[in-house]
């Protein structure tokens, strides 16, 4: 007996995985891989799949775990951290792209419920897409990187209210009033359930279930609170999109959610993939190509307005041109929000299917285009960036900061540049400070500048990267420049920047990754420090040192490594040379450990240790002693044990063994 549901999940799964692995080739995103299985599999295409139908379904589930997954990660304490880019940019840019794109629309005399719905569609970018790229580029955590993040935090909120908003701009509702009512109530009711949910009811049931250390059960009932809501909302007329997001608010604000996460994800990533089959059958591709020139035109459009609203967005943010620009040519596409609210279009009319057709054209030429974009956007950014950078750019929307110390020029002398004020630029600026070094540091985030500024460090707003604001801070005459960004392009332009006007600085650089090393010190660089080597230097010292190694042997070892340009750490050859022939591990067979007093043998507690006779009885010797708040360190054969204390003792493992269990309640 032939199952239609099985052969075509067999045909879809099996030509993924062809497609992928043939885009993995040409490091292409796999997401855009689902979409081009969808395009060769569907109707449209080679039409391999005989029910469309039971991959919609399938798409169904993958929306819902995909929204239940970003709820999950969803989390209110982290959104506080980068509220105002949040709210302000993503405000920003989300309003703007909606207003431009229903203004084009409206020239092109569509009606304003289906100009504003499409400004909906447009102005959603791909959260997947691009956090994939800023993730394998290690830009996430760069200036760049924190705006587009705070930005797509936005536009997956702000889906929630568009996919309510939705029904009653197609005229669902005879009477407008009583419709947003109704929808407030309903949306009043979906709060206070999720709140109460999230504070008494989940936790409390997922305590229970965690205790009986059961995977199949903690699973199970993850699952069942995801569809539950789901469901709820659904029955209340809101949308599936919205239920899953709030089921994963509510297990959010519980300790249980990186567990469930990690349960889930497996899941989800199955089914997204159907999600994004189901949008790749969608496209009619004759219809792409019968009207390629105004696809081709929309799609510049898109590009060019979003990128530039974006840009706006950073600028508003008070970031420099440079920064601004990457954020644009990084938020350019349509995203996959977009496709689900295009569904909720379709059923109410707002989008024909001429015009649902150029809209999935033009959302998948975007999101192919968005890695190559991406990729050169440091150099156009550079380009397009390049004639402002002759003088030092002002803080848009609010007055530069002042320096701390009054004039910092005329002060600055032999001192220290701080390029980044990270925790590890943070750390430098303690130490500089501690040893009474002049520094002075150079920032990006003008809400940092203003609030260090306040707190008296020596802190200027600007871009490194440009000539003037290095002159500005007396680069010339600086003796150390520390560049502790996240930004791997940013920091080879500095250096390059810096090498030009001073060839005296001694620059140290920190980078995350091993591979951007050698082009740093291509460009001037004199120390780069790899986060990862240094992590495992630190780790193996810690290690050495629980081995007893003499601490003088292990700092000549890990001085030898960094002399050496971390080469016994990169290179395949394990016995290179570095001086430290003699290094090995000659451990005596004792051991060191903290034991607790638990035992009221009158034989050990409230005894001098010469008359207990612990030595000779265990053959163990007592170093020490941590009782209450107070440290014991000089042992002498009239101190005494108290039960409770925690002592410390050194011998043989066995014997420390036979005194632990002695000592034992």
């Amino acid at each position: 007996m032939e199952t239609p549901l099985l052969s075509d999940t067999v045909i879809i799964l099996g030509l993924s995985v062809i497609v992928i692995l043939l885009f993995q080739r040409f490091k292409l995103p796999t997401l855009l891989g689902f979409l081009a299985t969808g395009v060769i599999a569907g109707p449209h295409g080679l039409s391999l799949v005989a029910n469309s139908n039971n991959i919609e379904i399938l798409a169904e589930i993958g929306v819902i775990l995909l929204l239940f997954i970003i709820g999950m990660e969803f989390s209110l304490k982290q959104l506080a951290i980068i509220k105002r880019t949040v709210l302000l940019g993503g405000t920003t840019q989300v309003l703007a792209t909606i207003g431009l794109v229903a203004l084009v629309m409206v020239i092109l005399r569509y009606s304003w419920g289906e100009a504003v719905f499409m400004g909906f569609l447009i102005a959603l970018s791909s959260t997947a897409i691009v956090l994939r790229l800023l993730q394998d580029s290690g830009e996430l955590n760069s200036p760049q990187g924190r705006v587009v993040l705070g930005i797509l935090i936005f536009q997956d909120i702000v889906v929630v209210p568009m996919m309510l908003l939705t029904p009653l701009m197609a005229g669902g509702s005879e009477n407008i009033a009583t419709a947003l009512l109704l929808m407030a109530l309903k949306g009043a009711f979906v709060i206070v359930f999720v709140l109460i949910s999230a504070r008494y009811l989940v936790p409390r049931l997922l305590y229970q279930v965690a205790k009986t250390k059961s995977k199949e059960l903690f699973i199970l009932s993850i699952v069942v609170i995801c569809f539950a809501v789901t469901w709820l909302t659904s029955s209340l007329g809101l949308s599936l999109a919205l239920g899953a997001f709030m089921a994963g608010i509510i297990i959010s604000e519980s300790e249980y959610s990186h567990q469930a996460t990690s349960n889930i994800l497996p899941f989800r990533e199955i089914f997204t993939s159907f999600f994004f089959v189901s949008i790749g059958m969608l496209l009619d591709f004759n219809f792409l190509l019968q009207h390629l020139p105004i696809v081709l035109l929309f799609t510049l459009l898109t590009f060019l307005l979003k990128g530039m609203v974006a840009t706006l967005a950073a600028r508003i943010l008070q970031y420099p041109l440079r920064v601004s620009l990457l954020v644009g040519l990084s938020l350019f596409q349509v995203g996959e929000f977009a496709f689900i609210l295009s569904k909720t279009g379709i059923s109410t009319g707002l989008l024909s299917p001429e015009t649902y057709q150029y809209f999935l054209s033009v959302s998948l030429l975007t999101m192919a285009l968005t890695p190559f974009v991406v990729g050169a956007s440091p150099k156009l950014a550079d380009r397009i960036a390049s004639p402002f950078a002759t003088k030092q750019e002002p803080m848009p929307f609010a007055t530069q900061p002042k320096a701390a110390h009054g004039d910092l020029r005329a002060d600055l002398d032999d001192h220290i540049i701080i390029i980044g004020f990270g925790i590890n630029g943070r750390n430098v600026a303690k130490a500089a400070r501690y040893a009474r070094i002049p520094y002075v540091i150079v920032e990006l985030n003008a809400a940092t500048v203003k609030h260090e500024g306040k707190k008296g460090e020596p802190i200027v707003y600007g871009d490194a990267v440009h000539p003037m604001i290095l002159t500005h801070i007396n680069i010339h005459k600086a003796r150390v420049v520390v560049i502790a960004i996240s930004d791997p392009e940013a920091t080879k332009r500095i250096i390059t920047t810096i090498r030009e006007i001073s060839g005296k600085a001694h620059i140290i650089v920190r980078t995350r990754f091993l591979q951007e090393m050698e082009e740093n010190y291509r460009l001037g660089a004199d120390e780069v420090i790899p986060e990862e080597f240094e992590t495992s230097i630190e780790i193996f010292t810690r290690t050495l040192n629980k081995y007893l190694m003499p601490r003088d042997e292990i700092e000549a070892f890990t001085q030898n490594i960094r002399a050496d340009n971390y080469e016994m750490l990169r290179s395949l050859n394990t016995n290179r040379n570095l001086g430290m022939a003699t290094l090995s591990v000659d451990l005596p067979d004792i051991e060191v450990a903290s034991l607790r007093i638990f035992t009221k043998e009158p034989d050990i507690v409230g005894k001098p240790l010469l008359e207990s006779n612990i030595r000779n009885r265990f053959a163990i010797t007592v170093v020490a002693i941590k009782r209450m708040e107070q440290t014991i360190l000089d042992i002498n054969a009239d101190t005494q044990l108290q039960r409770g204390d925690l002592v410390y003792v050194v011998g043989k493992p066995s014997d420390v063994l036979r005194f632990s269990n002695y000592i034992k309640e």
